[in-house]
């Protein structure tokens, strides 16, 4: 695995091949951004969505935080990192889609399904179980209907997607946006094990893409 030296030798083959090599695209990024598609993702390193959907350079604009999660629209209290970007994306970048990719193996969405976090001081994994808790409202019957196993592990993190796309709509500027035709919201899953990406259908359930 890589240290902080290693990420520094790949800079070097990066800034003498890749950036070279398309000197004309980082002329034109160096002029600003008009990405397609808004990704919110996994702060997982196994989860990288450039690398997945095989994205160059200003093409995605891209939140990634602990299960992929994005809060309910509120507007007291705290700092609202991933409502910040979100705004950025849609009211100024004006991204006509938004993507929220869930993943396998997700440790967030363990931790919401197991309460592996409990009444953790901050620091210990207090942070980790307020963010979390976002879950909440779908464990009891995820665990009713799946039990404590795998099934019940994935149903899990699939309904990361479900809930941050029910936030999603939430704000304001995407509902209305959604309404008019301008914004359209996409659900994905990405099982590690097998490379597969699932795609979210209208009812709320996932097929391969």
């Amino acid at each position: 695995m890589a240290g902080f030296q290693e990420l520094i030798g790949g800079y070097h083959r990066f800034r003498t091949e890749g950036w070279s090599q398309q000197r004309a695209r980082w002329a034109e990024l160096s002029e600003g951004q008009s990405p397609k598609v808004m990704v919110i993702a996994c702060s997982d390193s196994r989860v990288d969505p450039a690398q997945i959907f095989d994205t160059s350079p200003g093409e995605i604009f891209v939140v990634r935080n602990v299960a992929n999660l994005v809060p309910p629209y509120e507007t007291g209290g705290g700092r609202h990192g991933v409502s910040a970007a979100l705004e950025f994306a849609v009211t100024q970048l004006e991204v006509p889609e938004i993507v929220v990719m869930g993943h396998g193996a997700c440790g967030g969405a363990h931790a919401a399904l197991t309460q592996r976090f409990a009444d953790a001081e901050n620091g210990e994994g207090g942070f980790i179980a307020h963010w979390v808790d976002m879950l909440e409202g779908a464990r009891e019957r995820i665990l009713a209907e799946h039990g404590e196993g795998a099934a019940a592990v994935r149903a899990m993190e699939q309904e990361t997607v479900r809930v941050s796309m029910r936030n999603l709509r939430s704000f304001p500027f995407v509902a209305e946006r959604e309404a008019a035709g301008k914004l359209t919201l996409h659900g994905a899953y990405f099982a590690i094990a097998d490379g597969v990406l699932h795609v979210m259908g209208d009812d709320g359930t996932f097929a391969a893409a």
